[in-house]
């Protein structure tokens, strides 16, 4: 069995694996959307002063005026087919909502990420090869830095300096000029479909608005990713292998690029796999602070109007996420270390 095939059947044991935990999730979620305090047939019905026959009409539409073991079950029948409801506040299907906004997402994601780990990276090699150090300490405190600091905070206080004191960042209203002519959409990520469509004003219209979002979600990441680098070299560099490397007249430069570098990974594919995952899902407030139309505000204004299919389709799709980016990680783990193998 080829490679291609090592791995497709290691996605599909571990997709049926984790199948029971996704059930989970969804039981729970509908669950705890039914004890929240609230009524949203009330909300949605202009409010408290609205008639008892429009709020019972609206109970209707939502299926909540039926037992909620009967809920449950039409709405796991909804899932498998592949309906996730509609949404009350936007008047469209959940999945088509999310399926529009999970791009902006996953681009602010991407870049923050690739962000952190360019800085992360060469921080953590650099605090590892000189433990103690001026070089060390400023990296702790730049990390401890990043953690304390909520991204809230930091978002409001890049947007001050930037754009309100500095002027260079664009108004923080959304991922492009409302005077620049969007992309055809193909991917839904505007960098990819500016180039695409060879839009570049439009692309740097939307480089120039990702810049201070993702440096905000860059920043509070960068410590977990920055510390498990340099624990995991400082780990590598009093390994055998390296010492033997030395021994044998290797150059100091190659011994740590090639050789540790690649054995200190696998600890950080780790860490770095949790970390998209929980970006992913806790950027609400970085979507909140730059207008951003991502699925973390979209179901954080569905919570708050007691809207439940949004709210429960955003947590199913955060969980399959998740599980795809575990599988995506095992994977990694195959090519970096050979001894790991895929099957």
């Amino acid at each position: 069995m080829g490679l291609a095939g090592l791995i497709a059947r290691r996605a599909g044991r571990r997709i049926v694996s984790s199948l029971p935990a996704l059930l989970g999730v969804v039981v729970f979620t509908f669950l705890l959307m039914r004890v929240l305090p609230g009524d949203p047939a009330i909300f949605f019905a202009s409010g408290p002063n609205a008639g008892q026959a429009e709020i019972e009409q609206i109970r209707e539409q939502m299926g909540l005026d039926k037992p909620i073991p009967q809920q449950l079950v039409l709405y796991l029948r909804d899932i498998a087919t592949g309906n996730l409801g509609r949404s009350m506040t936007t008047g469209q299907p959940v999945l088509s909502d999310l399926k529009n906004r999970l791009p902006a997402s996953l681009e602010l994601t991407f870049v923050a990420l690739i962000l952190a780990l360019s800085l992360a990276l060469p921080l953590g090699i650099l605090a590892a090869l000189k433990p103690n150090s001026i070089v060390d300490n400023a990296v702790r405190f730049l990390c401890t830095l990043g953690v304390c600091v909520p991204t809230f905070v930091s978002g409001l206080l890049f947007i001050f300096a930037f754009y309100y004191l500095l002027g260079i960042a664009p108004d923080p209203t959304g991922r492009i000029d409302i005077f620049a002519s969007q992309p055809p959409v193909v991917t839904g990520f505007l960098l990819i479909d500016a180039a695409l469509a060879g839009d570049w004003e439009a692309w740097r219209s939307a480089a120039s608005r990702l810049v201070l979002p993702a440096s905000t979600m860059a920043l509070f990441v960068l410590a977990p990713l920055a510390r498990m680098t340099r624990a995991s070299m400082l780990a590598v560099l009093t390994s055998d292998f390296v010492r033997t490397g030395e021994a044998l007249g290797l150059s100091r430069r190659r011994v740590v690029l090639v050789y540790a570098l690649r054995n200190a990974l696998l600890p950080v594919l780790t860490i770095m796999g949790i970390v998209f995952s929980t970006m992913l899902g806790a950027n609400v407030l970085v979507e909140k602070v730059f207008s951003w139309p991502g699925v973390a505000s979209y179901a954080l204004d569905a919570l708050l109007s007691s809207d439940y299919a949004p709210v429960q389709g955003f947590v199913l799709l955060m969980a399959t996420i998740f599980v795809a980016v575990n599988l995506t990680v095992d994977v990694l783990y195959g090519l970096a270390d050979p001894r790991i193998s895929i099957e």
